[in-house]
């Protein structure tokens, strides 16, 4: 059990000390609304802080033009855009047939949701990315779509977050494997379930630049907890509290990024459902991926590694104690 933790915490940190800060999961955002016979609005979000020198930028059809459009306004982490459109020339369907497009996100490595609403009711919802940038607005929205953006971006924002996976990698290491570990990502999947519904579905608001805060706390914490293996103290018998305790947390940061995509609201509960879906697959494959690079390890390293327990957990406490200082100043500013 001892050589478990070694080997999955070698290879995990090893990923994880190149990333000097922990990544936050931002999709760009484009909502378009019909506000009157031919006439849309459009509101561009995207991260300020971009990762290539390729600009993100939203494109929609030709025979639009730009009305009225607001300066660029800060919101949170990115900047906002706004643009008046008037469509004249496209047909008695207006968008319905027409392409939507991002550019740049493939160069960005980035993915962007696009949301539709028409003055019929109808609504859609796409997630847009390097591999597919546009959007052909069909005659009828899917509930199919749903299903399959938000389980995508469910599953992106587990394993962009790099804070959240090493939660989950000092987990491992606290309780290896067997029944433990089954208990132990439970309460943490029903932990941030809890407050993920909540906070997404409106029942609650909370200080972001705190949250993001105590969510690092929560790290350094458990790798504190690390360095009292042996002692038989009451967190390492029952780790599941302090998975579910802390998985509170965790579930606002991820309710956090959703909120912050867009939820469609005549979808709300089939988005929800199926982003935490796509979390809970991520998070499975996480620690499935690392157990079998454990399977692979265990044959070439034996049993001499056991002395290196200690890397592993230091690399997790000096990333989490860096990641306290940066967003405790981010909080006090």
């Amino acid at each position: 059990m001892k050589l478990l933790r070694v080997l999955l915490g070698l290879t995990v940190a090893f990923t994880l000390s190149n990333t000097a800060q922990a990544h936050r999961f931002a999709p760009s955002l484009l909502k378009v609304t019909e506000t009157a016979g031919q006439q849309y609005n459009l509101v561009w979000k995207t991260p300020a802080q971009a990762t290539s020198s390729v600009p993100l930028q939203p494109v929609w059809p030709e025979k639009c033009e730009i009305v009225k459009a607001s300066p660029a306004q800060i919101e949170g982490t990115g900047n906002v855009y706004s643009w008046l459109l008037q469509c004249d020339g496209l047909g008695e369907d207006g968008l319905v047939g027409e392409e939507l497009a991002v550019t740049g996100l493939g160069a960005n490595q980035a993915s962007a949701m696009l949301m539709i609403d028409l003055l019929d009711g109808r609504s859609y919802q796409q997630v847009l990315n390097g591999e597919r940038g546009e959007f052909v607005v069909p005659a009828e929205p899917g509930r199919g779509e749903v299903v399959k953006d938000y389980t995508g971006l469910g599953f992106e924002h587990i394993w962009g977050g790099f804070d959240h996976l090493m939660f989950i990698f000092g987990l491992l290491l606290l309780v290896g494997g067997g029944s433990r570990l089954v208990w132990t990502i439970t309460a943490f999947t029903v932990g941030h379930s809890i407050t993920l519904s909540l906070v997404a579905l409106g029942y609650f608001d909370y200080p972001v630049a705190w949250v993001e805060f105590t969510i690092a706390v929560s790290i350094f914490v458990l790798a504190v907890e690390l360095t009292r293996t042996g002692k038989g103290d009451l967190l390492q018998r029952y780790p599941w509290w302090l998975a579910g305790g802390f998985g509170l947390l965790h579930g606002m940061g991820f309710a956090g990024a959703l909120v912050e995509t867009g939820l469609p609201y005549e979808n709300l509960p089939l988005a929800l459902l199926f982003f935490n879906v796509g979390i809970e697959i991520g998070q499975l494959s996480f620690i499935f991926g690392a157990l079998i690079i454990w399977q692979v390890l265990k044959r070439i390293l034996g049993e001499r590694p056991e002395r290196m327990l200690p890397i592993p957990v230091y690399v997790l406490g000096s990333l989490s104690a860096m990641w306290c200082i940066e967003r405790g100043l981010a909080a006090l500013g």
